[in-house]
């Protein structure tokens, strides 16, 4: 099996609050892996420790290693600019840049990087909202507002966002979350299709989203991974009974 990210000893703190716990898991390359777990547990943390964005907090900091193809992300002569390229994010809440044309959101990246070759923005943006599946509904007000669009277009304009600056790795913090079920299952779809070429992951609440579109599942309780495997054995057989409870609704 091969792992696009290996995790060893993580920890996490916020000032004085250890939000992270010798966190020790295995990311499979091409694959969706959900992180799941009560309000608080520190899963949004997690994801934020996997490329760097975590440090950005005031008082923030992390023990340990994340391993990107076998480089550990938080070496001394690592540049976090170029982990957050490799490793995109995308937010709960939608936050196209309200003042941008959908066209000049997507390049936005692209132009932060030094290209502005008119020929390639224009076929990367293409490409990339044809991968985030928008393309066809955008492509005659490609001039408009970001901030023109429904929820979930915002939402895949975001993921078009993200995918231009061509990331090896996708982080998705609870994107359907603001969304109604329609744009939800557009989401969920273009997740599994994203799953062939880029490694995802997704934070969710939503336990039947984790088993609709995770290949893996990982289950954090107080800080801790308290069990993590292929999702379908989480969900119908899990090891430990916190990970049963949470699944089940007794708690959480």
């Amino acid at each position: 099996m091969s792992y696009k990210i290996e995790i060893e000893g993580l920890n996490a703190w916020f000032g004085n609050n250890h939000v992270l716990k010798d966190v020790n898991m295995k990311i499979k390359e091409r694959a969706v892996t959900a992180i799941i777990g009560p309000s608080g547990c520190g899963k949004t943390t997690l994801i934020r420790c996997l490329n760097r964005m975590h440090e950005l907090v005031a008082g923030a900091r992390v023990s340990g290693k994340v391993l990107l193809d076998g480089e550990n992300i938080y070496g001394n002569d690592v540049d976090p600019v170029t982990v957050r390229r490799r490793i995109g994010m995308v937010f709960q809440k939608p936050n196209p840049f309200p003042m941008m044309t959908i066209y000049d959101n997507v390049a936005a990246g692209l132009k932060l990087n030094g290209i502005n070759d008119k020929r390639r923005l224009d076929a990367t943006v293409e490409k990339s909202l044809r991968m985030a599946i928008l393309w066809d509904e955008v492509k005659d007000d490609i001039n408009k507002s970001g901030a023109s669009l429904s929820g979930g277009q915002q939402q895949r304009l975001c993921i078009a966002r993200a995918l231009a600056v061509e990331p090896e790795v996708l982080l998705m913090d609870e994107p359907c979350s603001a969304l109604d079920p329609a744009a939800t299952t557009k989401i969920e779809r273009l997740i599994r299709t994203l799953s062939r070429d880029y490694t995802v992951v997704i934070v969710t609440h939503n336990m039947q989203q984790a088993a609709r579109v995770s290949d893996f599942t990982a289950f954090l309780y107080l800080g801790e991974l308290v069990e993590y495997g292929d999702t379908k054995s989480i969900f119908e057989n899990p090891k430990n009974e916190l990970t049963e409870n949470y699944i089940t609704g007794k708690f959480g």
